[in-house]
């Protein structure tokens, strides 16, 4: 078996919108690490889960649930959305501290506009991920 090939017992990861939604609810410590490749688990899933979150993908078409995507240091990770050539909402809490949020719009053509949790505007995803590590200058 290659580093490539699933093993026995690993299911194989799914495109994020070939993922099956996962209700089973769930707190905030047992959000995962590392991102899910065989679910989504949506936001009204999460207990805790603030009014910020389940109205995050209200204003888009079809009005998407958020799905958790990943912890990013502290941060909870989510989006509502596809993940590419359309509209979505990325929102991160902070999981010490749910009232510490900060939110990221992703537009059809790639572009985008957020204010990271230092307080500076973002048109690039990847910065406005920075800044959630606590990065504010891109890395070179």
């Amino acid at each position: 078996m290659t580093d490539a090939e699933p093993s026995a017992t690993t299911p194989p990861a799914l495109r994020y919108d070939q993922r099956p939604a996962d209700a089973t609810p769930i707190s905030t410590s047992d959000l995962p690490a590392t991102p899910t490749r065989d679910r989504n688990i949506v936001a009204t899933a999460w207990i805790e889960a603030p009014d910020e979150l389940l109205t995050l993908g209200a204003a888009l078409d079809g009005r998407p649930v958020a799905t958790f995507k990943r912890r990013i240091g502290v941060w909870l990770l989510w989006r509502a959305g596809p993940a590419t050539d359309a509209d979505a909402w990325y929102w991160a809490a902070d999981a010490n501290d749910l009232g510490r949020q900060s939110t990221f719009r992703l537009f059809p053509d790639g572009s985008g506009d957020g204010i990271g949790p230092s307080g500076h505007r973002h048109t690039r995803f990847r910065t406005w991920k920075e800044d959630l590590l606590g990065r504010t200058e891109p890395l070179r």
